[in-house]
């Protein structure tokens, strides 16, 4: 088959959305503190890599296909793609594993600053398999969730275009769940040097996401006029996002924040997600206005409940996940005349369909991430030593720091000094001077 506009446009949507997990590692990467920054970045980049094989060799094979109980896809039957090579589906085999790898790259904000390395890499293929392969098959597959599933032929099928359930109510759930697992960080609450080390590259991850999501929303559209309305709500729902959450920071804090517009046009692109085809420009805005009005309002929530969810996950991901695929059943514009939201005079089916959809993935998420992470949290441990989260999971994890100053610098994985290091104990206080090193290392992580 010739390579048509359409084959191009869902490649071309492909490079965006992997562009977005590197937006991603910008975004959490500034949140962090300083000496946490690469440690963020890499949780990120290693997601590519991890699920980028697993989605080869099994995980496409469990989004599509024949269902194992209208759960997941026999995993086995497009096992390393061999089967498709040839066809014109490895495009959307391609297309399907950037949203397999930016899900739950999403979860390692919630864990910043204390999670070894490690114990990420080895959550990071089994959360995909376990959770986010079964969400899409359901969801998109053909499976429970769809019209001819169990649950979507006795409540009606839900409406989830590009991933509100599937992607970001997941990854907010299995964040929520790994805080809980992992506790606080040292001086949560109270240390203010965990604020954001870098508002700039924070900023710059928020445009890369921005910039990513066109492709993450409208790959999938079917005709022209799909394409027109997914693009349109896709710059309006985050940009009125962005002004929501900005006047509840005006009004709650007295100042509006670059973090808190970062923020805003995060939640308002999850709040969209799920609805980007399926509700009207001026339902785009209003969305936007209130996802991102709730989702500043619910950053307090971790401080009131006592967990410690680093950079946010629950109050942007989880929230605006839930608002977006909610707000189907109210602003779901009507299909031919037919269905529709309660704001379009339709009834609660759809309203219903959404709630059942959003309750379903909650529970899966919640507890296959509550086994997987207690798992390795038992055996091999999933959060780092007290001493090394004191002097940065950057230097303990990597052997490398984001920062060097001066011309001692430890940045950088062969630097000379590294293993006397990590051998050596933090230091008592002694009445003699310290060396060079010793003053340019404890000055990169104070």
């Amino acid at each position: 088959m010739d390579l048509t506009a359409g084959h191009v446009w869902v490649m071309i949507s492909a490079a965006l959305v992997l562009l977005m997990t590197p937006g991603l590692a910008f975004f959490y990467g500034g949140m962090t503190r300083a000496k946490a920054a690469l440690n963020m970045m890499m949780m990120s980049f290693i997601a590519v890599g991890l699920v980028g094989i697993v989605w080869v060799l099994w995980g496409y094979s469990m989004t599509g296909g024949d269902g194992v109980a209208q759960l997941f896809g026999n995993p086995f039957a497009s096992f390393g793609l061999a089967n498709l090579i040839g066809t014109e589906d490895l495009i959307g085999a391609g297309y399907g594993a950037t949203f397999a790898i930016i899900t739950v790259a999403l979860i390692s904000g919630a864990i910043a600053d204390r999670a070894k390395f490690g114990a990420w890499t080895l959550f990071v293929p089994i959360w995909v398999t376990a959770v986010y392969c079964p969400l899409a098959f359901m969801v998109w597959g053909g499976g429970l969730l769809s019209a001819d599933g169990a649950v979507g032929g006795a409540v009606g099928e839900a409406i989830d275009f590009a991933g509100g359930t599937v992607v970001h109510i997941s990854a907010g759930v299995a964040a929520l769940v790994l805080a809980l697992i992992l506790g606080k960080r040292q001086g949560f609450g109270k240390d203010p040097a965990q604020r954001p080390h870098n508002i700039p590259f924070v900023m710059l991850g928020a445009a890369l996401l921005w910039f990513g999501w066109f492709g993450f929303n409208g790959g999938a559209a079917g005709s022209a006029e799909e394409a027109g309305l997914i693009w349109i709500n896709t710059m309006a729902a985050p940009a009125a996002a962005m002004v929501g959450w900005l006047v509840t920071e005006r009004i709650r804090d007295g100042r509006p924040t670059s973090l808190g517009a970062a923020s805003g046009i995060v939640a308002g692109l999850v709040a969209i997600t799920p609805a980007c085809a399926n509700v009207s420009p001026v339902g785009a805005v209003g969305l936007g206005i209130v996802s991102g009005a709730l989702c500043a309002l619910a950053v307090g929530i971790k401080y009131r409940l006592g967990f410690d969810d680093s950079l946010d996950v629950v109050a942007v991901h989880l929230v605006a996940g839930i608002i977006g695929t909610l707000s189907l059943g109210f602003i779901m514009m009507p299909v031919d005349g037919e269905g529709g939201g309660l704001f379009y005079g339709a009834g609660p089916g759809q309203l219903v369909a959404q709630v059942v959809a959003a309750a379903i993935a909650i529970a899966l998420s919640a507890v296959m991430t509550a086994i997987i992470g207690l798992a390795i949290h038992k055996t091999i441990g999933f959060r780092i030593s007290s001493d090394n989260e004191v002097s940065g999971v950057d230097l303990s994890e990597h052997a490398e720091t984001a920062y060097e100053f001066g011309g001692l610098g430890v940045g950088g994985s062969f630097h000379p000094f590294a293993d006397q290091m990590f051998a050596q104990k933090p230091a008592q206080k002694s009445a003699e001077p310290q060396t060079t090193q010793q003053n340019v290392t404890e000055g990169v992580h104070s």
